[in-house]
């Protein structure tokens, strides 16, 4: 028997609680530019002069620097659900330009983040902006090949080690997630941004030379894409999360038992934009990232989700596959488990 799923009739009136929220507030968004980009930039002639030290302490300053980073990429992700200025033109202006740093483009990574936010937890629609998840009924009737290969993808050391360097070094390099019917300004969006990242590369070479910019943002680069695809990964993959099929698939379920509330240390919340109110964020993407907080500290409707801490959050790199019956993400080991029981109890029927 499948546990019974979580209904939505809960969180009536939701609409009209985040309404409140949605406006931004210019001088706050001017000011979040200022000391992100102000600290990154600080960062990295600390990280230049750091060169004549100790290569060590260029890689200890490595660290703030990747906290800024990301924090320019909240900025470019409010940018892209135009929740960070009331200016369309303002939001595709500062989020083009973030897209630079965080080497992902801006117009190119909005439309598969808002297919994201669309379908998210909806199981006919996995495969564009979300992390690869199969079910239990699934990963069994796979071929070998592909259970191996989803086996390396869920394994941390790949998940968040290799695969943020190859995504960001190389894979958005190139819209190859695209589809037929997306505008050519969407997938041009991408040379673009190669293009000014080039130009910026080159004119800090010709500057400091080649090797120091390498030497400077590369592992900048390492520890910020990391850090982003662990903060993806917890958002949506806990155990009792939320999937469903899209006859049943309900977006207020999607977002408030699909979407965790990630309770971070105060610094660690700064540095990333309050993206752990992440279930608030999913429920109405035009609340700006500094009144998140408000919004689920103001309304106690909104505070019924699943809390993950950062000691909790370990647990879940474990979880691996979505298991229909129990509604629930489990372990390789728990899957393999309960085949094993079925097949004993099949075999002892049969008998």
């Amino acid at each position: 028997m499948s546990a019974k799923a979580p209904g939505s009739a809960e969180y009536t009136g939701w609409k009209s609680i985040v309404a409140k929220y949605q406006t931004p507030d210019v001088g706050i968004s001017v000011w979040q530019i200022v000391n992100s980009f102000g600290g990154l930039f600080i960062c990295w002639v600390l990280m230049y002069f750091s060169l004549n030290v100790s290569y060590l302490l260029t890689l200890l300053l490595a660290i703030p620097a990747a906290g800024f980073l990301v924090r320019i990429f909240i900025i470019q992700h409010d940018c892209g659900h135009g929740s960070f200025f009331k200016s369309r033109r303002a939001n595709d202006i500062v989020g083009t330009v973030c897209g630079v740093f965080t080497l992902v483009a801006y117009k190119y990574w909005r439309k598969q983040h808002a297919i994201h936010h669309a379908h998210h937890a909806e199981l006919e629609e996995r495969g564009i902006g979300d992390v690869w998840t199969m079910t239990v009924d699934e990963y069994f009737a796979a071929p070998w090949w592909k259970r191996t290969a989803y086996r390396v993808f869920r394994h941390p050391l790949f998940l968040f080690g290799l695969a943020p360097a190859i995504n960001y070094l190389v894979l958005e390099r190139f819209p190859i997630a695209a589809q037929p019917e997306w505008r050519n300004g969407e997938k041009a969006s991408v040379w673009w941004n190669n293009l000014a990242i080039a130009a910026v590369i080159t004119v800090m070479s010709l500057w400091i030379g080649f090797g120091t910019v390498v030497a400077i943002q590369l592992p900048v680069i390492l520890i910020a894409g990391s850090a982003g695809t662990w903060l993806f990964y917890v958002q949506h993959q806990y155990e009792r999360t939320y999937w469903e099929h899209t006859p049943e698939w309900d977006f207020t379920l999607a977002a408030m038992h699909g979407s965790s509330f990630y309770r971070l240390p105060k610094l660690l919340q700064w540095f990333t934009g309050n993206i752990g109110f992440h279930h608030i964020h999913h429920l109405s993407p035009r609340i700006p990232n500094y009144k998140l907080e408000e919004c689920h500290k103001e309304n106690p409707l909104l505070q019924r989700v699943e809390q993950l801490t950062l000691w909790s959050s370990l647990q879940t790199v474990r979880l691996a596959l979505w298991d229909e019956q129990r509604r629930r993400l489990v372990t390789f080991r728990e899957a393999l488990q309960m085949k094993q029981a079925r097949q004993s109890v099949a075999g002892s029927a049969s008998a």
